[in-house]
């Protein structure tokens, strides 16, 4: 039986007759989801890759160290998804050098940072907001605190019809909901979240992506919020206790296979295949994610050994050291706060760092300049290299 997941209804834009795509309330009814066979066991994969993802963050000595890297690879990835050229290291500099992005790239993955941050702080508090509108509307306004995103109405559910691809409204790839139908289609939407689903919650996480890309309630940012809400919802029923899946990974790596997963449900009711590309990046993922927590504890393990066995080793360059997992990308001034120490101190401490080989100068700047974690960040930053 084919299934269809929504109408259409026409309307003028631009002077264009356009044709915009209603969905029907989740979850699919007619034909109900079928989760068995092999469905099923990508269900069951992805379930149990995600525990022990989880678990990873119980069985290291600073969960903290991988929040904050797979947090910023999550938004670096996410952003480069719609067509933004900063990198991991951009961000980093930026985030070290204390200074506002000069870069609209950067600056707009600094707002991503900046809105999963208060978004996952918010599911965490006793008196923060639940995954609602009302939370979205102001995650979305730090996504788009930036330049570029002053004239989209950070934080406010667009007026106006948006289309996706083509050059105009008349040949566009997909129109979604007009804006007057949009206020009972995301109350729908809020109730798909706190309903009692006998769906399982990962299941629910993905379909409740999909709708939300579908309704495509903001003028901008749509794209990355609803990557960003993932997260939120393995947060909300307790899939994930810490933000460390970079599941955007899996999307970049694929994005042709992620759009036309995304278009079939609308056009052919194709719920199962995109669950099927849904759960399978989640286990890619999830087991990608725990082996590079790993080896990043490794790294620091063994380059804190190389660090201690030098005769040149003093107690404040290890010091220094044992902030680099948290602040790959360090500067001068950096190092003197996290230190509490003069600059011929934090000077001789970053000399010690660099002649063990752990980190490197970048760039030439004499008076704040800048080291990197070498190893640490080569194996973080994999999968967010820019192709130029």
């Amino acid at each position: 039986m084919e299934r269809i997941t929504g109408t259409y209804e026409e309307s003028t834009v631009a002077g264009e007759v356009v044709r915009a795509f209603v969905p029907f309330p989740l979850p699919p009814e007619e034909p109900p989801l079928r989760l068995d066979g092999e469905l099923g066991v990508l269900l069951a994969s992805a379930t149990e890759r995600l525990r022990l993802l989880d678990l990873a963050g119980d069985l290291v000595p600073s969960v903290d160290w991988f929040v904050y890297a797979f947090v910023r690879k999550e938004a670096v990835l996410s952003s480069q998804i719609e067509g933004t050229q900063a990198t991991l290291l951009d961000l980093l500099e930026v985030e070290a050098s204390g200074e506002a992005p000069v870069d609209a790239d950067v600056e707009e993955v600094c707002g991503y940072v900046d809105a999963l941050n208060f978004a996952w702080a918010s599911l965490h508090r006793d008196d923060g907001l639940p995954i609602s509108v009302r939370l979205l509307s102001e995650t979305h306004r730090r996504l788009l605190a930036g330049a570029r995103g002053a004239t989209k109405q950070p934080g406010e559910i667009r007026r106006s019809q948006n289309w996706i691809g083509g050059t105009r409204p008349g040949n566009a790839v997909f129109v979604p909901p007009p804006p007057h139908r949009l206020a009972e289609l995301l109350g729908d939407f809020e109730r798909a979240v706190h309903d009692g689903s006998d769906l399982p919650p990962l299941v629910r996480a993905g379909l409740l992506h999909v709708q939300f890309e579908t309704l495509h309630p903001y003028l901008d940012g749509n794209g990355r919020l609803g990557r960003l809400l993932i997260t939120l919802l393995l947060k909300h029923w307790g899939l994930l206790s810490r933000p460390l899946l970079y599941l955007s990974l899996f999307f970049k790596l694929h994005r042709q296979e992620y759009y036309r997963r995304l278009s079939a449900v609308r056009t052919d009711g194709d719920w199962e295949g995109w669950l099927a590309f849904f759960l399978e990046g989640v286990a890619v993922v999830a087991d990608e994610a725990v082996a590079t927590a790993r080896r990043l504890h490794a790294i620091v393990a063994d380059h804190r050994e190389r660090l201690v066995l030098r005769d040149d080793a003093t107690m404040i360059s290890v010091r220094l050291y044992e902030h680099l997992p948290r602040h790959p990308v360090v500067t001068v001034n950096g190092a003197i706060d996290l230190l509490g120490c003069s600059r011929p101190a934090a000077l001789k401490a970053i000399g010690v760092l660099e002649e063990a080989g752990i980190v490197r100068p970048l760039g030439e700047r004499r008076k704040n300049r800048a080291v990197a974690f070498e190893a640490y960040l080569d194996l973080l930053r994999q999968g967010t290299e820019l192709v130029r």
